[in-house]
């Protein structure tokens, strides 16, 4: 009999050499698209000439593409028991992507490349994430999903860090910069020939279908807790250009970006092991009111210090609540289910993100930026009221 994933030692104590090779892998592909990805909205507005209204749909359609190919992805992944080629397929497609976009001569094809990206993400998100739990001891899957987001971002951070000198030796051209971020998406998709597999295709007896009705109160708590959030929860490209609004260069906005992840990348590792100690209930808690009073901030400022702090700040956010929020679910569902309630979550949440881009992108066309974040402040603030009711896990 093979070894148990979940035992197979690596460099890092606690984690298992599965979830470190899938670090490595998010961490390569994550340099890759941190490259560029703070050069995308200025490629569409500056390069390409689109409207914000169509930035916010581009990056709400891009987001639902892959939200909702998470929530198929996660139940074909369990019904088949297979996790591994759906997650090399999607770093695949999203490698490939890059250089799509370097070719994109208007802002319809920018749009086939990011859907091509999302598509890529939405393919391999659960079966990845349900690989990690299915290689992870249960009084470690906070540190185990802490350590991966930690990895992944830690790419978040070398990625804006390398734009730099590429935008200098490439005179500006953000379509040679594109080019260049598919070697390090490359290099991820080589090291998953390392991943061992974890599903369970010998299994005769196919689990029951996951049904919503039928999901643990918990669950259900949760996931209406976050879809009110997600609701006011636009795309990060309404924090790029409200920093270019108050006069930040693209090379400033860079750096804030390499900056904002280094702080998702000192607190998602602790944030999960400090879930496994308290709770991530209230873990995630927190990371609601730490984004409700960023947006918040970002409404009612426009000195360009004040956004260089706000968005550290909202790196602490995303460190307390998007490795967490992936145990809690895998905590709430049984071991067969794992990755479509993952799936679920992520598709539900990602419709409701489509939705909030589009607002977000209509608000500020309408009212001015502060409409689009105190909108967010409030719903996130809601959210996490509701996610501090008490609720039968």
């Amino acid at each position: 009999m093979s070894p148990d994933p979940a035992r197979e030692r690596s460099p890092i104590a606690g984690i298992s050499l599965n979830v470190f090779l899938l670090g490595v892998v998010s961490f390569c592909t994550d340099a890759s698209s941190e490259m560029i990805y703070p050069l995308i909205p200025l490629f569409l507005t500056s390069t390409l000439g689109a409207p914000m209204v169509v930035l916010g749909i581009i990056e709400g359609l891009a987001e639902a593409t892959a939200s909702v190919l998470k929530g198929v992805s996660g139940w074909v992944s369990d019904r088949v028991g297979l996790r591994r080629p759906l997650v090399i397929g999607g770093y695949g497609l999203a490698a490939l992507a890059k250089p799509l976009l370097a070719l994109a001569g208007g802002w319809p094809m920018a749009l086939a490349a990011r859907m091509l990206d999302r598509f890529g993400k939405g393919l391999r998100g659960t079966p990845r994430d349900a690989l990690i739990a299915d290689s992870s001891e249960p009084a470690s899957r906070g540190r185990a999903f802490g350590f991966h987001r930690s990895a992944d971002q830690a790419g978040a951070v070398l990625g804006p860090l390398l734009a730099l000198p590429l935008l200098a030796l490439f005179h500006q051209n953000l379509r040679a910069v594109f080019v260049v971020a598919f070697i390090p998406a490359a290099i991820g998709v080589a090291t998953l020939a390392a991943v061992r597999e974890t599903g369970r295709r010998e299994t005769a007896v196919r689990p029951p279908a996951f049904r919503l009705r039928q999901a643990p109160p918990g669950f259900r708590g949760f996931l209406g807790a976050m879809l009110l959030f997600a609701l006011g929860n636009s795309s990060d490209v309404f924090l790029i250009v409200r920093a270019r609004q108050v006069g930040l260069t693209p090379q400033q906005i860079v750096l804030l970006f390499a900056a904002f992840n280094l702080t998702y990348v000192l607190s998602a590792y602790p944030a999960g092991v400090v879930s496994d100690r308290i709770g991530r209930r209230r873990v995630m808690m927190a990371g609601l009111g730490v984004f409700a009073l960023v947006y918040l901030g970002f409404g009612l400022v426009a000195a360009p210090f004040w956004v260089c702090v706000l968005f550290l700040v909202y790196g602490l956010y995303q460190g307390l609540t998007d490795g967490t929020s992936r145990a809690l679910i895998v905590d709430l569902v049984a071991p067969e289910h794992r990755a479509t309630a993952l799936g679920y979550f992520s598709m539900a949440t990602g419709l409701a993100t489509f939705l909030a881009s589009a607002i977000g992108g209509l608000l500020w066309q309408w009212w001015g930026a502060p409409a689009t974040f105190l909108y967010g402040a409030v719903l996130a603030a809601g959210a996490a009221v509701v996610l501090a009711k008490p609720v039968r896990m």
